[in-house]
């Protein structure tokens, strides 16, 4: 996905007091980003904009034992 690609989605309120939002992304996007249901998504406000990245795993798998 190229840096000048841009999607617009509309947030609902989560309704539960909380102050969330909830932002349904794209099928599209999702399966180009490889990203599912539960996966978390880090955001920050650059020039004006939302931006939403994947919150990548960076923990080291555990290994297995024979």
């Amino acid at each position: 996905m190229s840096e000048s690609e841009r999607w617009t989605v509309k947030c609902q309120e989560a309704s539960d007091g909380s102050g969330d939002v909830i932002v349904d992304l794209p099928p599209e996007l999702l399966t180009r980003l490889g990203l599912g249901l539960g996966d978390e998504l880090t955001i920050e406000v650059v020039n004006g904009a939302i931006v939403l990245k994947p919150k990548r795993n960076t923990a080291p798998s555990p290994c297995t034992q024979p």
